[in-house]
């Protein structure tokens, strides 16, 4: 088992279909931490209001969790849009789990990050709910889609994996736009504060960037991407891609990202 200091995970969507969790528990066997911070989307109660899909791997995640907490690993779930309604009991203790709307963690070399889902960034989340939850469905749709693709592949011998949801992301200008609005919002919200930098969820869309002398860290997702960020003892940051060869597509979409930034700039 691989030791580090903290672990951060983000968009989980338990008691969804697209859940990951089988792929969440590989990993969690696989790393021990002293803090693990749940970033929001944990439990996905806008997909479980249109009908539950709950696993036994959810369950033993639950359980996992609880156990971690249990055994003395500090652990913070900072609700999200999707699990918005536990927000009501910021502060409050939950067994041996802390809820909180957001937190401030220390780095052990000394830095100081917002750990914040970032739903609160997202104009049409704030004030077009139904357009979110529209827009939810719709990605739910392509990542369920990608399951069949993901089969076709393996059936035609076709190695790594391939994400259709992240193709459309990176694809569809409008929705790169969206990524790089977010990111730009939620620096300069944390400038604001005076900290060091920033560990999100939200956009599904994994990433460590420096953004005007600023840490941006998203931790993605674990129902296409099965990404989570983790804090070495030395206090440095590591994006891990529990899928592997996706670490492929995110290079080049952040390459695409840099260019799309550069013309905007330029215009």
């Amino acid at each position: 088992m691989r030791h580090v200091r903290s672990i951060f995970l983000s968009d989980i969507h338990l008691g969804t279909r697209a859940c990951k969790a089988d792929r969440l528990l590989d990993f969690l066997r696989e790393h021990s931490a002293e803090h693990l911070f749940l970033i929001g989307d944990i439990v996905d109660f806008w997909s479980m209001s249109r009908g539950i899909q709950w696993s036994r791997a959810q369950n033993t995640v639950i359980q996992k969790l609880l156990r971690r907490a249990r055994h003395g690993e500090r652990v913070v779930f900072i609700p999200g849009n999707h699990d918005e309604t536990l927000r009501e009991y910021d502060g409050v203790l939950f067994g041996d789990i802390l809820v909180a709307n957001e937190y401030v963690h220390e780095l052990a070399d000394g830095r100081r990050f917002l750990l914040i889902h970032g739903d609160e960034f997202d104009q049409v989340t704030r004030h077009h709910r139904w357009v979110a939850v529209l827009g939810d469905a719709a990605y739910n749709l392509l990542v369920r889609m990608n399951g069949w693709l993901s089969w076709l592949r393996r059936q035609l011998g076709r190695p790594g994996y391939w994400s259709l949801a992240g193709y459309a992301k990176r694809k569809v200008k409008k929705a790169l736009q969206f990524i790089l609005d977010f990111e730009d919002s939620v620096i300069r919200n944390v400038r604001h504060r005076g900290l060091d930098g920033v560990i999100c969820g939200h956009i599904h869309w994994a990433a460590i960037k420096q953004v005007d002398g600023l840490t941006y860290v998203n931790c993605g997702d674990w129902v296409d991407s099965c990404t989570a960020i983790v804090e070495h003892l030395d206090g440095s940051l590591e994006l891990i891609d529990w899928n592997g060869l996706a670490a492929i597509e995110t290079a080049a979409a952040l390459a695409e990202a840099a260019l799309a930034e550069s013309e905007r700039q330029a215009a």
